[in-house]
């Protein structure tokens, strides 16, 4: 069996690097002013952000039915036997119910997984699938194992401005002009399914530390049996300087000396959502 991975840009994953990876990604698709355009393809990051910080009506969908039954057809003509997709977590967006509806139609060559991540524990389950894959794990055992092991992650954003989840309804317009007065900087978190909120804090230094508080709480109870090498710690942002990306690997590496740190940008489908200079940190076990 040629079980082919895909995944959509919400994991982190470029064309490039997806490219050198043997995996397929699906480009997420945000409407600027009604016009759509797809990540990584017609739109550089960039540009989406000028377009978001000038009050452009910005917004994201899931891809097209007919997309993604396009690219489906496309691979499966490429010698592939099945398909395994892992997009984003069904608790975020309805892309994951409305693929597993369009697999129906292919039987099973086509296999969703809903693994309940997004953005570096998405991308881990991706590693995961692809090394499953060249082990001659079938598409039907993949999904399977994926699916028990989503859980085993958890994500901490700091959100350095509520105007964009004002935008979105998570928060009332009174609470984000408070906010913003006294420089709170809410602290979210994505425990498998929805964004909740975590925790506040005043600055994002201070967000940065009680996320740090988080992780480490949660290495040390949640997944205490489990050794430094199998606990990776992620870290992601939204149009971050190179010098803040430094800062924060240097501040997330002194606070856990003994697990691997390493940044990934954010997809501009989650920026819309969360606006630029925000940051996130994950643990997630492999």
């Amino acid at each position: 069996m040629r079980t082919a991975i895909m995944t959509d840009t919400n994991s982190g994953l470029n064309h490039t690097e997806a490219a050198s990876l043997g995996v397929f990604v699906i480009p997420m698709p945000v409407i600027i002013d009604e016009q759509t355009f797809f990540e990584g393809e017609t739109i550089a990051e960039r540009d989406f952000y000028e377009a978001l910080c000038s009050g452009r009506k910005v917004t994201t969908s899931m891809p097209a039915p007919g997309d993604l039954l396009e690219r489906w057809d496309s691979v499966l003509e490429q010698g592939y036997d099945e398909i395994v997709y892992i997009p984003m977590s069904s608790g975020l967006s309805n892309s994951c119910q409305a693929a597993t509806v369009l697999a129906k139609e292919y039987g099973k060559k086509v296999y969703v997984v809903d693994n309940h991540r997004i953005s570096v524990p998405l991308k881990e389950s991706v590693y995961t699938a692809r090394k499953l894959a060249q082990q001659n794990v079938s598409g039907e055992e993949i999904k399977e194992y994926l699916e028990q092991d989503g859980l085993n992650a958890s994500i901490y954003i700091a959100v350095d401005t509520l105007e964009y989840l004002k935008k979105g309804g998570r928060v009332t317009p009174a609470g984000a002009a408070l906010a913003s007065a006294l420089n709170i900087k809410p602290v979210l978190t994505i425990q498998g399914e929805k964004l909740d909120s975590y925790a506040k804090a005043r600055g994002m230094k201070k967000a940065l530390k009680r996320m740090i508080e988080a992780l480490d709480d949660e290495i040390h109870h949640r997944f205490a049996d489990a050794s430094p090498q199998e606990l990776p710690i992620g870290i992601a942002g939204t149009m971050l300087s190179e010098e803040k990306i430094e800062n924060l690997i240097k501040t997330v590496q002194s606070a856990f000396p003994d697990h691997s740190v390493h940044y990934e940008p954010l997809s501009i489908s989650i920026g819309c959502h969360i606006g630029p200079q925000a940051f996130g940190l994950s643990v997630t076990r492999i």
